[in-house]
């Protein structure tokens, strides 16, 4: 692979526009909404450890649970 191709492949020019490679195959607005749910039914408040673990966990990074009462 020439230099120009490898730029190019880089650059994101070969990748499939509709893929969401970002969001790691996840529908944003689907988590979204069943984070905002679990939100309202367990009362949870902005700024609390519980709500930055809701909505800043990685969990397929860290494999921790971001909804531990929904089981």
């Amino acid at each position: 692979m020439d230099e120009l191709e490898r730029i190019k492949k880089l650059a994101g020019l070969y990748d499939n526009p509709q893929q969401t490679e970002d969001s790691m195959g996840e529908n944003l607005s689907y988590v979204g909404t069943q984070k905002a749910q679990y939100q309202r039914k367990f009362n949870i408040k902005p700024g609390t450890d519980e709500w930055f673990k809701l909505w800043f966990a990685q969990p397929k990074l860290t494999g921790e649970n971001p909804m531990p009462k929904n089981k």
